[in-house]
């Protein structure tokens, strides 16, 4: 049995993930954007879970949200899978690469990180010299949490990270004609996080449905890692 924790787990391939991984006997920690949807998940579920709570979007929360994590833990994995898309740019950015950021390099490490990514960062834009936070768009951000997942595999070499392609599933965010497997997407988190074969065993890899998958190519240059790490660093001390 492993003790998983889930960022945006209270709906979406979040919840499901979760519910999965309850179903196959782990010990499973959610995390609710606030104490309404946190006393909603309870509902939801036939057996006692701890919710940890904190809004993404606000770094303070953020922070206070690691602390918590360290009280609890340590975890056997992370599943990184909050995100957002049709928000001002600033939010996306700290929700989608701030958060995954901060509960990395302040949360004990676990034995495995997964980190949910998307096809469309394919699509997602470099940057020299400062980042400027106002034109990231949802591309950028994949973009980003998917370098950061490589630059982690790479600083942390005795772990498994990897990041996680679920496709463009009929959930909230997707939208209910979706054309992809809601099954496999969460599955894929599930699997990464828990399972023992040969396949999953790896780090630095990105998959779409068990089978990695390629990248953009900027992904694994160095320097935009380090020009991106530098570029979080100076956002947090704004």
């Amino acid at each position: 049995m492993s003790k998983i924790f889930i960022t945006g787990s209270t709906d979406g391939i979040g919840f499901l993930a979760a519910k999965q991984l309850l179903k196959e006997g782990h010990e499973v920690y959610f995390h609710a954007r606030n104490e309404k949807r946190a006393k909603d998940v309870k509902q939801k579920l036939e057996k006692e879970v701890k919710v940890l709570v904190a809004d993404l979007s606000d770094i303070n929360q953020i922070r206070r949200l690691a602390r918590e994590l360290n009280e609890f833990g340590p975890y056997d994995a992370i599943i990184h899978n909050a995100g957002v898309i049709s928000v001002p740019s600033e939010i996306m950015f700290t929700v989608n690469v701030i958060a995954p950021y901060l509960l990395t390099t302040l949360v004990e490490k676990p034995e495995r990180l997964v980190y949910l990514s998307s096809s469309m960062h394919r699509s997602g834009n470099t940057f020299k010299g400062n980042l400027n936070i106002q034109n990231v768009n949802y591309s950028d951000s994949k973009l980003y949490i998917t370098t950061l997942m490589s630059a982690f595999a790479r600083q942390y070499p005795d772990m498994y990270i990897n990041a996680v392609d679920p496709g463009w599933v009929p959930t909230k965010m997707g939208g209910s004609g979706a054309p992809d497997d809601l099954q496999k997407g969460y599955e894929t988190q599930v699997w990464l996080a828990t399972s023992q074969d040969r396949e999953a065993l790896v780090s630095g890899k990105y998959f779409y449905h068990k089978k990695q998958q390629n990248t953009n190519s900027i992904v694994d240059n160095i320097a935009f890692q380090e020009r991106l790490i530098e570029a979080c660093e100076a956002f947090i001390k704004e």
